[in-house]
């Protein structure tokens, strides 16, 4: 597991036992200030603390923060504070309880080891957790550089899909960030296909000629992907130590750390064809139709058989006895006429993360000529136009997953 060897500075001395806090906070603002600290904890922890959302209430606002040594969260609000001070409660239950009080101004207040909920008519009174045993967030780097949120958010939705969700193998778990002079890159890959795609860096002040990399978590991506997507600029920062290495993200007054991925990424990169001279272009939601009703009829992990030649493109399944399936659609062939056999939800997933109303499919070579290479899936603005975006996904017929 990332970070299983950090030791983390603990609180010291500070407890809400016996210190009163009272604040009242705008229900909306409150509620999506929890939900954005609770998205990322782990729905089970083996230290019950670390299922806690920390509350800073100080002049002017307040202060959400999680933290499960891996990830961590924090976001600040605006708040009228009478009484200042720290509490920590149960995160996902707080969260259920903001997300369904009425439409009133939220009143906290504390008395010895019970915090008090009020909004309306609605009250709650909730056991606090002893803050000095939380452990300290970890502090964000000196900004690295900054992306466009919306783009990030695009980038990461189309590329994390490719990532491995088997944890025997961690360092496939992640996407590769790969930072050069004005470019990001981010890189996925589960052994059966890998996604790629480039967009926009301002290293502001922190130019360097340096390659920087950063190995982060798909799951922890695709929620910072999703929480900053509507950020018109997002911070990152990339730093590491001998014993540490961490990512932060910020934007909007929020703030996501995470520990990387220790190990050396496959480089998978090479495996991109510079040029293909064979390749089909069709519309994408008729063929994402047509797959998802030919793979009906599919037994599990089975693949579909798709063959391209000049008059289109023809899907077949021959599943049980019981059940085939075959469907054609329009496809403008470039080059020699080709068949195919894919898995239907590793294509679906490429197809998804096309985002062009056109699609290309790109046939590469081995040396067998009996075993097809890899198909390049890429976005098509047109029938003969390809698309603007540098996303690239490569998938390994079913052939060769054997």
């Amino acid at each position: 597991m990332p970070g299983s060897s950090i030791r983390w500075r603990f609180r010291q001395g500070r407890t809400v036992r016996g210190h009163s806090v009272k604040f009242q906070v705008n229900r909306d603002v409150f509620s999506d200030a929890v939900s954005f600290a609770v998205k990322l904890l782990p729905q089970r922890t083996t230290l019950p603390i670390l299922s806690g959302v920390l509350i800073e209430a100080h002049e002017g606002g307040l202060t959400l923060s999680s933290f499960d040594y891996e990830v961590s969260s924090q976001t600040s609000i605006a708040a009228e504070v009478d009484e200042s001070g720290t509490i920590l409660v149960s995160g996902r239950l707080l969260a259920d309880i903001a997300n369904r009080l009425p439409n009133a101004p939220v009143v906290f207040t504390t008395e010895e080891t019970r915090i008090s909920v009020s909004c309306g008519s609605a009250n709650f009174s909730l056991l606090s957790m002893p803050v000095e045993e939380y452990p300290t967030l970890p502090a964000a780097g000196e900004q690295s550089g900054v992306v466009p949120g919306d783009k990030f958010s695009l980038a990461v939705s189309q590329v994390a899909v490719a990532a491995s969700r088997d944890d025997v193998t961690p360092v496939i778990t992640g996407v590769q960030l790969e930072v050069t002079e004005n470019a990001l890159s981010l890189v996925a890959t589960d052994r059966y296909r890998v996604a790629v795609r480039g967009i926009d860096w301002d290293p502001g002040t922190a130019a360097s000629t340096e390659t920087l990399t950063a190995l982060v978590p798909a799951r922890t991506l695709q929620e910072v992907g999703k929480t900053f997507g509507s950020a018109s600029t997002l911070s990152v920062s990339i730093t590491g130590s001998e014993d540490r290495e961490l990512i932060s993200f910020q934007a909007d007054n929020k703030t996501v750390t995470s520990l990387l991925i220790k190990g050396n990424f496959p480089p998978v990169k090479r495996l991109f064809p510079e040029t293909v001279e064979n390749y089909a272009v069709m519309n994408t939601a008729d063929l994402v139709e047509a797959t998802r009703r030919v793979s009906l009829v599919l037994e599990r992990e089975a693949a579909l058989r798709f063959t391209f030649t000049i008059d289109g493109l023809t899907l077949e399944a021959i599943g049980s006895e019981q059940a085939q399936a075959s469907e054609s659609i329009d496809a403008l062939l470039t080059g020699d006429d080709t068949v195919v056999s894919l898995k239907p939800q590793f294509l679906l997933d490429g197809l998804g993360a096309v985002h062009s109303e056109f699609v290309r499919i790109s046939f590469t070579k081995t040396e067998n000529p009996n075993k097809p290479g890899p198909v390049l899936i890429t976005s098509q603005s047109s029938k003969d136009q390809p698309g603007a975006d540098s996303y690239k996904y490569l998938l390994q017929p079913n052939l060769l997953l054997r």
